[in-house]
C-alpha cells in the first residue's frame, strides 16, 4: 500500500463549545481526507487527517478561513505512513 501524508493539527483558541469539530466534520466532506477531530482536555482541538499533502494544507486553510475568530494558534506535525483511517469522524 502506498504511503500518504499524514498531519496531526492542534487548533487552540475557543475552540470547543462553538461548534468546531462540526464544522470540521463538515469541511473534510469537501476535500479527499480521512481522519478524526475531538476535544482535548487543555482546552485544544485535535485533528489528525490523512491525504495528499495539498489536500491536508487546503483542508486546513478551510478550517482556518470557517473559524477564524476563534483560531488563536496552530501547531503542525506532518509524517509519512501508510493510511490508517476510514473516512472522517468526530470522536
Amino acid at each position: 500500500m502506498a504511503e500518504i501524508t499524514h498531519e496531526t493539527v492542534y487548533f487552540s483558541g475557543r475552540v470547543q463549545g462553538v461548534g468546531f469539530r462540526f464544522n470540521v466534520r463538515q469541511i473534510a466532506q469537501e476535500y479527499d481526507v480521512t481522519g478524526f477531530v475531538r476535544n482535548c482536555v487543555d482546552g485544544r482541538v485535535e485533528l489528525e487527517v490523512e491525504g495528499s499533502p495539498g489536500t491536508i494544507r487546503e483542508f486546513v486553510a478551510m478550517i482556518e478561513e470557517r473559524m477564524h475568530g476563534y483560531v488563536r494558534q496552530i501547531e503542525r506535525s506532518a509524517t509519512r505512513r501508510t493510511p490508517q483511517f476510514r473516512g472522517f469522524e468526530i470522536r
